[in-house]
């Protein structure tokens, strides 16, 4: 069993779209890599057609629990409090929101795409914005899997737990992420990697080349080689 979509398969999901809106939205999934909540919040303003780009805002909420005597940061798990030693009965729940930004080029297809979607009114008024999409990531998740139901992709195995999945928009953003890694694993291409995705940590990203490298698998082979 797979455990992503190769970019011929996305073709094929692409194909299965039924209206532009649908395949606007799995062009972006695929040829950005960005988050579905990504794609949903971007706004006409955000897609620069003279440059090639879209900026892309993405807001994450955070929690934070904290020691209601000494207010020492409690992991979720915290029996006792690691510096007043208390046994935590009750903790302070704090909640605070990350917005962070950043501005990635789009293949110039997917932009013509955005500018005929636009150009026939698909835009989605709201709060004084205008929206590329007006639906929930749920609607979102609903097209893609019916769409690779329709275009007859296999189901995906999760590599660290598993688990078989449907096609879902993440796995889209996998795909791409897979793809860049096998053009370009170098330090470089793994740090600009690190920035279109968005990612804070390096070792996220380095997860695809894991899912991507063949090294293990022909290191393997080698060592047999000599005895055929």
């Amino acid at each position: 069993m797979k455990t992503y979509l190769d970019t011929k398969e996305v073709i094929i999901l692409e194909q299965a779209a039924t209206n532009l809106r649908d395949r606007l939205l799995i062009r972006l999934l695929l040829y950005t890599g960005c988050r579905v909540s990504e794609s949903l919040g971007l706004t006409v303003d955000d897609v620069h057609f003279d440059t090639g780009n879209i900026t892309i805002q993405h807001l994450k909420a955070r929690t934070n629990l904290s020691c209601s005597d000494c207010k020492a940061r409690l992991s979720k798990i915290a029996v006792f409090c690691p510096r007043c030693g208390k046994r935590v009965e009750t903790a302070t729940i704090v909640q605070r929101e990350e917005r962070r930004m950043r501005t990635i080029p789009v293949d110039p297809d997917t932009m013509d795409i955005a500018k005929e979607y636009i150009k026939r009114g698909g835009i989605v008024e709201k709060n004084g914005k205008k929206y590329l999409f007006g639906i929930n990531r749920h609607r979102a998740w609903q097209i893609i899997t019916k769409c690779a139901s329709e275009a007859g992709l296999p189901q995906l195995i999760n590599p660290q737990s598993g688990k078989v999945h449907q096609v879902s928009p993440h796995r889209l953003r996998d795909a791409f992420a897979v793809h860049a890694v096998k053009v370009n694993d170098s330090g470089d291409g793994l740090r600009m990697l690190q920035e279109h995705l968005g990612h804070q940590s390096i070792a996220t990203t380095m997860g695809y080349r894991k899912i991507a490298g063949e090294e293990l698998k022909q290191w393997y082979q080698h060592l047999w080689e000599k005895d055929r």
